[in-house]
């Protein structure tokens, strides 16, 4: 039950990452800003998708 829930949680969590690397491509940041930001996501993804969601490029 408990590899269960993790795959599931993963999954999510996985999912979440790749949403917000689609919100940071089709944004009007900087090419430069959105290398960074894609980068944040891949390489620290849990501590990336938190900063992405309180600074990250909003439109």
């Amino acid at each position: 039950m408990n590899v269960e829930v993790g795959g599931l949680l993963g999954l999510i969590w996985l999912a979440l990452v790749i949403w917000a690397i689609i919100k940071v491509v089709k944004s009007s940041a900087s090419d430069f800003a959105k290398v960074l930001w894609i980068l944040l996501l891949l390489l620290a993804p849990v501590i990336g998708l938190i900063i992405w969601a309180l600074l990250g490029p909003k439109g």
